[in-house]
Order: structure tokens, then sequence, then C-alpha cells
């Protein structure tokens, strides 16, 4: 008669074995292991610790016993039957043996050298029980601790504490416990990275699309101007960073942008870039928004969902119109700029997260601090690295080439024949006012591009004259005086802008020479002066 196998007979290890292959979730795993585990009368304690970070060396019982703070092992799951006369709850992840050094104590031993420790009877041998009067008081015959072993590496340590003497065939099958459940662990694992990324993926990919339907794309910064030069340099020098930037500047600036660049720049390059327009979420789903939630959490969760700083998980999160966070979120905004952990509304499981964070603003913020509606330790704590976007006036040098960039995107998205940008319409969008800035100068060409019927740009811009700057020079308004270099830069930039604006077609009809208004030869002329110039100043 053949001799019966490990399992049979054993209905609960049985089950187990199947039980274990069917789990998708790591902690659902360890969880299901040692209830079954105790379901055996004989059995009184199952625990399960794995390797993990040393995150709680200064009130750990055994940091004294230490060798290496740098990782040990983490209960991880833990059930039992107490007697009688104890009604301690041995299901408690945060108790005593929490947290166990490599090679110290049985459990240690284990894990550093990748070998059992099993004592049949510990009234025999109580070398290994670290608290005797415990084992006496409850009666504790045996103990059993397996290397959970996968691929030659130790994932973490199996122990359990018998009232009854264990027999060679007991340890066996815990032995055989031990290695389906390193493979079930290590497959958990890896199903659990798979799901995340999915889901990272998915949240990328649906915050993308929100994005693109919203964006009112610039493209890439545009401009010479000193104003410009002077960000651009600010970019250049925080981008390679992790540092938090907060952009502020009047609506219409191009935050985004500038957050946009700072992200294409960085190291994160790679990973997404997520927005949240904080001014256009509800009160009451600031929280949802940016942590997440589990289903049920609240009425309408019908589903668990991953917040914004989940979906920006090791890219950037920017925070637009950050100054209308309301007062009680901002603690826990501050919370995981500090610490990089979070919870989900509903979830008690705290989760760490790796983000760059900038925010932008067209509020004081300063004077919110003053009036108590955003915190001060919130306001330092974003604040590290300041970048200022000026407004349009200040960027009249940039109109030109702007508003030529607008032209062909809006030509081009809306299948419309580009009109020509004359020298009027420079001159008249430069003595605008521009309160809404660079957005609505996009938005004025946009609007010029679907009325304009002839070879000319028809502008009109909002309220007819009223914004409009003279540009005479009055007693009030002296006329802005221009040194030599400006002057040559402008009538670069303007030149051009015609010639992108015409292909490069210097002569003919819609050519660059009739966009300006000038001769052919008086064209070609002037691009071989700046030819010439660009080369003088060229290095040899």
């Amino acid at each position: 008669m053949s001799e019966p196998t490990q399992t049979s007979g054993d209905p609960v290890f049985e089950e187990l074995l199947l039980e274990m292959a069917q789990q998708r979730f790591c902690d659902d795993l360890l969880a299901l292991i040692v209830r079954r585990l105790v379901q055996r009368p004989d059995i009184a304690l199952a625990r399960i610790w794995l390797h993990g970070p040393g995150d709680l060396c200064e009130v750990c019982h055994f940091a004294a016993e230490c060798p290496d703070r740098s990782s040990c092992l983490h209960l991880k799951a833990s059930a039992g039957k107490p007697g009688a006369e104890n009604d301690e709850d041995w299901s408690r992840l945060n108790g005593f043996f929490r947290r166990m050094p490599l090679g110290v104590r049985k459990v240690g031993h284990i894990a550093a050298t990748g070998e059992p420790v099993e004592v049949p009877d510990v009234q025999e041998d109580d070398r290994w029980i670290a608290r005797p009067d415990w084992a006496a008081r409850e009666g504790i015959r045996g103990f059993g601790g397996q290397p959970l072993l996968y691929r030659g590496t130790v994932l973490g340590v199996l122990a359990i504490f018998t009232r009854v003497p264990l027999d060679p065939r007991a340890l066996r099958r815990l032995r055989l416990i031990a290695d389906h459940a390193a493979i079930a662990i290590a497959n958990a694992r890896a199903f659990e990275e798979i799901e995340l990324l999915r889901g990272q993926l998915e949240l990328e990919n649906r915050y993308l699309r929100e994005e693109v339907r919203e964006a009112r794309a610039f493209g890439e910064i545009v401009g010479q101007s000193p104003a410009l030069r002077n960000t651009v340099d600010q970019i250049d020098l925080v981008a390679a960073t992790d540092a938090t930037v907060l952009i502020t500047g009047e609506s219409g600036t191009g935050k985004e942008l500038i957050a946009r660049e700072i992200h294409k720049r960085s190291g994160r390059h790679e990973r997404p870039m997520i927005t949240v327009n904080c001014a256009s979420v509800p009160r009451d789903l600031y929280e949802s928004e940016f942590f997440g939630h589990v289903k049920g959490a609240f009425t309408g969760a019908v589903q668990d969902r991953a917040g914004r700083f989940e979906a920006a998980h090791q890219g950037t999160l920017f925070l637009d119109e950050v100054g209308e966070i309301p007062l009680e979120l901002q603690s826990k905004l501050l919370r995981v700029l500090q610490d990089g952990q979070y919870e989900r509304v509903g979830e008690e499981r705290t989760r760490s997260v790796d983000v760059r964070l900038i925010a932008a603003t067209n509020r004081d913020l300063r004077a919110q601090m003053d009036d108590g509606t955003f915190r001060e330790d919130l306001f330092y704590r974003l604040n590290v690295f300041p970048v200022e976007a000026a407004p349009l006036r200040d960027r009249l040098d940039d109109i030109p080439l702007l508003a030529a960039h607008f032209l062909a995107l809006a030509a081009r998205r809306l299948g419309r024949p580009r009109p020509a940008l004359t020298q009027a319409n420079v001159a008249q969008l430069q003595g605008y006012s521009w309160p809404g800035n660079v957005r609505e100068l996009q938005n004025v060409i946009e609007r010029a591009v679907i009325v304009s019927t002839g070879v000319a740009l028809q502008l009109d811009l909002p309220g007819g004259k009223r914004g409009v700057r003279s540009r005479a020079p009055t007693a009030e308004q002296p006329i802005d005086v221009l040194t030599e270099a400006e002057m040559k830069a402008r009538e670069r930039a303007n030149l051009v802008a015609a010639l992108d604006q015409t292909g490069w077609k210097i002569s003919g009809p819609g050519g660059a020479a009739e966009l300006l208004g000038i001769r052919p030869t008086t064209l070609t002329s002037r691009i071989k002066k700046l030819r010439a110039l660009n080369a003088e100043r060229s290095p040899t």
C-alpha cells in the first residue's frame, strides 16, 4: 500500500493550498493563511512576517539588539485563539512583535539564515521561546517556523504555536504550506504591481484626455522679450531639481505652460504631469479628488477611485488656482508634501506617493495668510521656488511672434485659409492693454480668423477702442523710448513673423514683402543685413 500524500486526510490544509492559488492581493492572501491555520484545534497562533524597511526603529522593542536598521521583518498577518481567561486580541499587528530585526530571536534567525526552526515540544527544549510565562499560561507545546523562500530569496517567515507537540508529519505540512505561500506571495505582488500600473495608465489616459479637451494649447513657449527670457532662465534653474514651485501671475499669462516646461525639462518628464484646477472642484469633493476614495465612503461612491496624487506618482502634480483650496483640507495637503503619505476617503490604509508639486495662483496668498484663509506653513512649503509669469503688457516685443503662432494654430484647427498679419495689425495689437493677457490674445486671433474673408486679418478687439493705449506721446503718457538694440530686435521679430506667416515667400501676392508693405528688394536687403549681423555675433 502506497504512503499517503502529505496533505491527504486533512481538509483544512487541502482547502488552504487551493485557496492560496486563487488570491490576487497580498494582504488578503496573508490573512487567509493565518485564519485557515488557526481553524485547526491544535494551532493556537499563526503569524506571518515579511521583509520591509527599518521604519519604527525609535520605538521598536528590539532596537538595542538590531544589527542593521535598514531593514527588518514586519508583522503582516496574525490570527489565534487565546485561552479561556485571556481576552487579548491576537490579530493585532501593532503589538510587541510587530517588528523583528534580522538575525534576532527565532523569527529573525529564520529570516537571516533561510533555515527553519522546529521545536516539537517546548517542554523539552525552550531555547527558542521568547516569553516562557506566556507559553506556560497558554499551554503552548510546539513551535514551527519556516522561511518563505522564493527563488532563493527569503520573503519572510511563517510561524505557528501549537497546544500539542508537533509530529514530523505536521512539520512537513507546514513546510509545504510555506513553499506554496511564498509562490502565492510573489504572484500576488506581481499582480498588484500590474494592477497598479494598469490603473495608473488608465488614470493618466483619462486625465490626459480631459486636458486635451480643455486645454487652449499654447504649443511651446513663444517670444524673446526680456521678461520672458527671465522666466525661461528661472525654469532652467529649477527644472532639474525636485523643488516645489509656486507660479504667480495674472489670469491668462500662461502659468500652466510654465508648469509644463518645468516638467518637460525635469528628470520626471517620462512620467505624467497631472493637472487639477482647484477652482473647479466642488468643496465637498476636494479630498476625494486629491486622494481618492473607496466604495461606499459616501453617497455616490459606487466603486474605488484613485485620486490625482496617485495618478501623478513619480511624475508631477500641477495644482492650478491653489488659493482656492479650502482651509480644512490644507493641513492634509501639507502632510502629503512633507511626508508623502495619505489615505483614501473611507480607508484606513496609509499610502505613499512620490510626486513633484507645482502650484499656481493669481491670488495674493500673503494677503490670504493675513486674513486666515491660507495656512502660513503651507504657503512656505509651496513657495520654495517662486516664478512670476509676466503680463502681456510687459511683453510687447512678443506680441508679433505670439500672434503669428496663434494665427497658424487657429487656421489649421478651424480649416480656414490663413489671413496675413499686417504691420497695422501688429500695431493695433501692441496698442491694446490686454487685461486677459495671452489667453485673450489667442481668443482675439481665433475670432479674427473666423471673421476674416479677405487676404488680411480683420481684428476686432474687445470693446472697440476701450482699453487701447495711445501710441502717440502725451503729457500724461510719454512715448516709450527704445534702445537701438531693442529697435533692431523688434524689427527682426516682425520680419521673421512675416516670413513665417508666408512660408518664407518674399515677393508676389501673399508674399512677405506685400505683408510688410515694402518692396521685395528692400526685404531681401534687410534679410541679408540680419544674416550678416548674426554671422558677426556667432563664435568663430
